[in-house]
Parts: structure tokens; sequence; C-alpha cells
């Protein structure tokens, strides 16, 4: 009778190295090394988990690497489609969002992407571009006084060329993101890609790059990208990083149905501190007599802490949440 063959033994710990995702297509990612070098690797399994910022473990596997090992995340942020929701990048310490005064923006969208980062426990930075257009900014600065009011930092720039504004915002932007890894989301027009390659000035002929040795010479794009950002300092030690960006895809494809409904209104600050105070326990804030919450809605006759448009939106996420799961 024959003995079953061996299971090739999985390679220890102490054999792999270490580096972290930053970027990644298809069955496709290109790792970084402590040292600065880049290669392509292919994660073990059939199902590629691996997102732009994870630290993994990899060995060399011919002229590539072979990812044998993920490492604990700190943190883990969604994207979706019509079909299905899926990561797209981890271990992040912000997420700036990025909005212009011209065109208007979505406050529906902006939700979304707050609630994502509240979600991750990850600090959000709200951006407001076009500062030199004074009329357009200030009706939407205006708007965006709800969320200055729950304790968001929401900060004025100016990102065009011909701005007339001396003081642009964007260093004071940069100090906040100093030394931190941020994910960039924004919409078609906000000033993503001008944001980005003005703080990390070789970005379009690294896309170039990183496109090139994912893609194989096929006509094909990554969708999330990981800059490094140099040091301002030109004194900084040769190396020296000030922070590191995280390109994202479309502003619209938040991934929030990982999310349960009921737990939707603890990632919404205005919401969040009047929980607790309900007469039912398994309020929905919605109808329920006794609610803490809609005591605070705003309203003709009343005022409150939460506005009409901030109920209005909970109330669409909630039952968008709730459909998800029949």
């Amino acid at each position: 009778m024959n003995k079953p063959k061996a299971r090739p033994a999985l390679p220890q710990a102490q054999d792999l190295e270490t580096g972290f995702v930053v970027a990644t297509y298809g069955r496709h990612c290109l790792v970084e090394t402590p040292e600065g070098r880049r290669l392509i690797c292919h994660p073990r399994g059939k199902k590629n988990q691996v997102v732009v910022g994870d630290q993994v473990l990899w060995q060399t596997a011919g002229d590539e690497g072979s990812i044998e090992k993920l490492q604990d995340r700190r943190n883990l942020f969604y994207r979706q489609d019509e079909i299905r929701t899926k990561s797209f990048a981890a271990n992040l310490d912000r997420v700036l969002i990025l909005i212009a005064a011209d065109p208007e923006y979505s406050e529906s969208q902006l939700s979304r992407a707050l609630v994502a980062a509240e979600a991750e426990r990850i600090t959000p930075i709200i951006a407001l571009n076009k500062s030199d257009l004074a009329q357009p900014f200030a009706l939407a600065w205006e708007r965006l006084a709800p969320y200055r009011a729950m304790g968001y930092s929401v900060m004025p720039i100016s990102l065009s060329p011909r701005s007339p504004v001396t003081d642009d915002g964007v260093a004071q932007l940069c100090a906040l993101l100093q030394g931190l890894t941020t994910l960039v989301l924004g919409p078609s027009g906000s000033g993503k890609s001008t944001l980005i390659n003005r703080l990390v000035p070789d970005a379009q002929v690294e896309t170039g790059e990183i496109s090139l040795a994912l893609n194989s010479g096929k006509h094909t794009t990554t969708s999330t990208r990981w800059y490094w950002v140099p040091a301002l300092d030109a004194s900084a030690e040769s190396g020296a990083m000030r922070g590191a960006l995280i390109d994202s895809p479309g502003f619209q494809e938040f991934g929030l149905n990982h999310i349960e409904p009921a737990r939707l209104a603890d990632c919404m600050p205005d919401l969040r501190k009047h929980l607790g105070g309900c007469k039912f326990y398994n309020c929905t804030h919605l109808h329920e007599p006794g609610c803490a919450v809609l005591a605070q809605v705003e309203s003709a006759e009343k005022s409150g802490t939460i506005s009409v448009r901030r109920h209005r939106i909970y109330a669409q996420l909630f039952e968008e949440l709730g459909q998800q799961r029949w």
C-alpha cells in the first residue's frame, strides 16, 4: 500500500522577508522591501486578499516573490460596486476627503466617506478646494458648518495654478499629514490628481513604472497606489519621508455593506453623542417615541444639534444597509 505523499513544509517566519504592498492588480501585487526594492509578488492560494498598505512576509520564487503570510491589520477600508464589496487599503492613519466648492459636492458621498472612516476608527480630514472662488466657496463652507461642529478638521485650500490666493492652505494641510499614511478620496473635479502631483513630483512617472511592472505589457492599470511624499526640508537625511499618500478609486464606491444598520448611528458623531438616551434599547432613531436622537433633529418648531439633511442621509443609509441583508 502506497503511503500518501507528505505535503511540503511551509516556510518558517524566520526564513521569510518583510515588505508591504504598494500596488495591486488582479493576481499581481507590488511589494516594497525595507531597503526600498520593489518586486512583483503573488499571494499564496486562489484568492488575492492583500491590499495596498498591507504588511506581508514573502519569499523569492524565481524572478518574482510569493507572499506567504499577511500580517495583522490595524484597519481596513472598503469599496463596492453593484455586485460586491471589496477591501482596497489597509493600515491607514488618516483619510483625506477632498471636495471642491465648484462643482458642488455631494453631501451624501461625503457622509458615506466619513462613515467608512469612522467604522474603522480612522481620523478623517475634509479639505475644501477652490477657496479662490469667493461666492461658491462661501456657500460650500457654510454647508460644512455641521461637520465643523462635529469636531472634524475642515481645511480650506486652493489648488489652482492661477489662484490669486497667496496662502493656498496646502502647507497647513501637509502639516496634518506629516509622517502619516493617508488615503486620499475625492470625486472628479475635486483636484485629487493635482494635489498628489504637487506633493509627489514624480507621481506620474512612478504610476507609469508601476503599471508597466504589474501589467507585463498589457493595457491595464491599477486602481490603488502608494506614493511616498518626500521630505520638504532640504536638510533632512537622504531617504527621509514626510509621509505617504494612497491614491484611491472612484469617490462613489465606498463599501458600507459590511456595517450593520444598528451600528450606523455610532459612525455619525452628531447622532452618536445622543445614543443611550432612547426609550427603547433597539431604537432605529427613525420613528420611535422617546428617541433621544429624533429629539435633537432641527425643525421649523425647534432648534437641534442634528441637521435635517444629516438625519435624512442617516435614514437613507439605514434603509440601504437593511436591504443588503435580505
